[in-house]
């Protein structure tokens, strides 16, 4: 569980020092532009922007009976990033699996991906789509006509 806060505590630490240093060139406003700047850049790297994790295990259940699809990301991962962004509200549709948190998760990402965690991956009906486009993430959601 820690790995996926990594990242965002180094940007907040380097964000701190960046304005302390220019808070002591007499720059406070810089400083100040500088901290905002790493603050949104920690958030948008942290798990705090992603729905909820739950379970491979669980999703997959969950999966079975509402046929909404699995989504296998982790922090840091700009390429979820994107996706999460571009999928907006309907992301909270989808069931989301951290791969760092759950074992079982990077397992399953592992075996459809050659032994990499290659994230993210989006199992819809029990196919494996490596970082699909999120406008077929979307189409995905929709019922059948």
């Amino acid at each position: 569980m820690m790995r996926a806060w990594i990242l965002p505590v180094l940007l907040l630490l380097c964000g701190s020092a960046v304005a302390t240093a220019q808070i002591l060139k007499g720059n406070p406003v810089a400083a100040g532009a500088l901290l905002l700047v790493f603050v949104l850049l920690a958030g948008m790297n942290s798990p705090l922007i992603f729905p909820r994790s739950i379970s491979a295990l669980e999703a997959q259940r969950r999966s079975a009976i509402d046929g909404r699809p699995i989504v296998f990301w982790r922090s840091g991962c700009t390429y979820c990033l994107r996706l999460r962004i571009r999928l907006g509200r309907s992301a909270r549709q989808l069931h989301w699996v951290d791969i760092w948190r759950d074992p079982a998760g990077a397992a399953a990402v592992r075996a459809a991906n050659d032994g990499n965690e290659t994230v993210p991956t989006v199992f819809v009906a029990g196919r494996p789509h490596v970082n699909p486009d999120p406008a077929w993430v979307r189409e995905q959601l929709s019922p059948p006509a």
